[in-house]
């Protein structure tokens, strides 16, 4: 019985396939890949749609007086938008060469950017089919497409160089105010890249302050210099102590009135957070 028992069990043995050894860097990449999905499903349409639905209910970009606003104290404060701070970027500061004033922002992530600008609209109508719709007539190469953020535009830009930059352009209507997009690189040519699906998060996250400057529709909404949290809160608790509007004592380059989406602009060094931000000299 004892030589008949080993028998069995080796040739069982030499039976079984082999068992490959588990790739656990593959794994966990794969396991994060599923999870940044997941994430962002949350916070964009799960599909491509010509609508863009649930803006300010179930997902953003999200206005500051929005009863489902998230928590933005951990923002980096621009003044007409508040962005959410996500590990590795690197985020640019368009601003006038002439007067300094800030005019927009840009966000690198890996071989992907992502421009934003906030526009003054109307209190009863939105912004973005107008602008999409003078986009398409005044560039004969761009084409319009279903996406996460609703009907989103393509254009090929043609760049110093001779080179042509494919980008995506998205638009969100909130409350008296659209916010723009401009996505190129990966994250404007391929939607399943997890470039693409971490700065589609990115743009949703963003809170919007509008203000209530006397803003014609299409004018940039003011911008001030980065301010980082902890600036934020120095100042709101020196706010208390001395019986103070939060903010007030905030220095900045706002303009008074609106600007010009024609200014010329330049790259300015931004406020770093740990790993979170590379600063852009």
């Amino acid at each position: 019985m004892g030589l008949f028992g080993f028998g069995k069990k080796k040739d069982k043995k030499e039976t079984e396939p082999a068992v490959e050894p588990v790739d656990e860097d593959k794994v966990a990449a794969e396991a994060a890949n599923a999870a940044a999905k997941a994430e962002s499903a949350e916070t964009v349409l799960a599909e491509p749609s010509s609508e863009y639905v649930g803006r300010g209910e179930e997902r953003g970009p999200w206005d500051v007086n929005d009863e489902e606003v998230p928590d933005y104290d951990d923002y980096l404060d621009l003044g007409a938008y508040y962005l959410p701070f996500m590990q590795n970027i690197e985020l640019r500061i368009k601003a006038n060469r002439a007067t300094q004033q800030v005019l927009g922002s840009t966000i690198t992530y890996g071989k992907s950017s992502l421009e934003i600008e906030a526009f003054a609209a109307p209190k009863t109508l939105g912004l973005w089919d107008d602008v999409r719709a003078d986009l398409i007539e005044a560039n004969k190469a761009a084409s319009e497409a279903e996406g996460v953020f609703g009907t989103e535009l393509k254009l090929p830009v043609n760049v110093k160089g001779g080179k042509t930059v494919n980008t995506r352009i998205v638009g969100v209507d909130g409350p008296r105010w659209m916010l723009r997009g401009i996505f190129s690189g990966v994250a404007a040519t391929d939607p399943d890249s997890p470039e693409t699906e971490a700065l589609n998060k990115f743009f949703a996250d963003i809170v919007v302050e509008r203000g209530e400057e006397p803003l014609a529709p299409r004018d940039l909404i003011p911008m001030h210099p980065p301010v980082a949290p902890a600036e934020r809160k120095a100042v709101a608790e020196a706010g208390e102590e001395n019986g103070k509007e939060h903010f007030k004592d905030i220095p900045d380059n706002k303009p008074k009135g609106p600007l010009s989406q024609d200014q010329q602009t330049e790259v300015k060094t931004t406020l770093s957070r740990g790993p979170m931000f590379s600063e852009v000299r």
